[in-house]
């Protein structure tokens, strides 16, 4: 997905020798293994190109505690963590290696600003993309580090803008806000209608291509649905809205283990865009990550996504299981006013 900090393996294993003396049929010398760092950091670059991640992290993290002076092994684990997704994880192995190694190591500081733009604390990436240049002004990562301080700069000039909002052409706004009142108001037929023309119309729109699909498949076509999502999924496997729908729909279905590996990969994001952010909280509170859920949900700013039916209830229902009583009744009791069929779901208390 990024890089690797491995240009090149080492060819040849260090195995285990052994000889046994033919003179002294009773009696052989064995020279016994001992596993080294390296041993165990070509294991894990092994799995690694196999995308075998898991045990790649264990083998890693095998070098790095035989050998926790060669911060290459550290590196290369933390670049397979920003692989699994694990943001917050490969960034404190970087912080490691930085404090143990001090500025010999600058790479780490882009790799550091790259998975915080992932975890959309733009800031701190945006902070550690200039510390790079400033150490390393023609290093391998220059123009990548550019190109993210770039797209950093263009964020907060465009910061506010919904990601409904594609363009100015006022038949999709129309288009948007039709399709957005039902699906707001649980009305399926008219929603996937109104969604498949969008999809005509303006086809470089991908975000109704998921609506469609959510509205498919809480029309009852459960099937076809998740057909459209696994096989966007294939084309990009980091797709926010994909891990979204396709955890809904598993939950949806009673099967936690299909929906466990997008729930997952969605722990671990923290997007820019506020609908993504809110649908984010919202799947998390579906599967039960209530602390999570509501941690998401305190960081919603805009406007639009409080006025959004799903806020208020699984906002409720989060703050409900986390403790927070008075909190949950406060936040339903606002979400029955605005979408009266709210009130038929019976309150936080009694739902999932």
């Amino acid at each position: 997905m990024l890089y690797s900090f491995i240009s090149e393996i080492c060819n040849g294993n260090r195995g285990t020798v052994m000889t046994t003396s033919l003179d002294s049929p009773k009696q052989s010398n064995i020279i016994p293994f001992v596993p080294t760092g390296h041993f165990y950091f070509t294991r894990g670059i092994q799995a690694f190109k196999k995308r075998r991640f898991d045990a790649a992290v264990k083998w890693l993290k095998k070098a790095v505690e035989i050998d926790p002076e060669e911060p290459l092994y550290a590196c290369q684990l933390s670049v397979i963590y920003t692989e699994l997704g694990s943001y917050h994880a490969a960034n404190q192995v970087l912080m490691d290696v930085l404090a143990k190694f001090g500025d010999e190591y600058v790479d780490c500081y882009y790799l550091m600003a790259n998975n915080y733009a992932h975890l959309g604390l733009l800031n701190d990436a945006k902070k550690y993309a200039d510390v790079y240049l400033s150490h390393q002004q023609d290093g391998e990562f220059k123009e990548a580090a550019e190109q993210l301080i770039s797209m950093l700069d263009s964020l907060d000039e465009d910061e506010g803008e919904d990601e409904w909002a594609f363009d100015d052409e006022d038949d999709l706004l129309i288009y948007q806000e039709t399709s957005f009142y039902h699906l707001e108001h649980e009305e399926w037929e008219e929603a996937i209608a109104v969604l498949r023309e969008m999809m005509e119309l303006f086809p470089e729109f991908t975000l109704a291509k998921h609506k469609y699909a959510y509205a498919m498949f809480m029309y009852g076509n459960e099937k076809e649905a998740i057909e459209i999502e696994r096989t966007r999924l294939e084309e990009e496997p980091s797709n926010i809205h994909c891990h979204v729908n396709l955890a809904t729909f598993y939950l949806e279905q009673g099967k936690e283990e299909e929906a466990a590996p997008h729930i997952d990969r969605l722990r671990n994001v923290f997007p820019m865009h506020e609908q993504q952010k809110l649908s984010v909280a919202e799947t998390l509170a579906r599967a039960g990550h209530y602390t999570e859920a509501v941690e998401r949900f305190r960081l919603l700013k805009g406007k639009q996504v409080m006025q959004r039916r799903v806020y208020y209830k699984w906002y409720s229902i989060a703050s409900y299981h986390t403790g927070n009583p008075s909190k949950a009744l406060n936040l339903w009791e606002q979400g029955c006013q605005n979408f009266p069929k709210l009130s038929h779901e019976g309150g936080p208390w009694n739902s999932h």
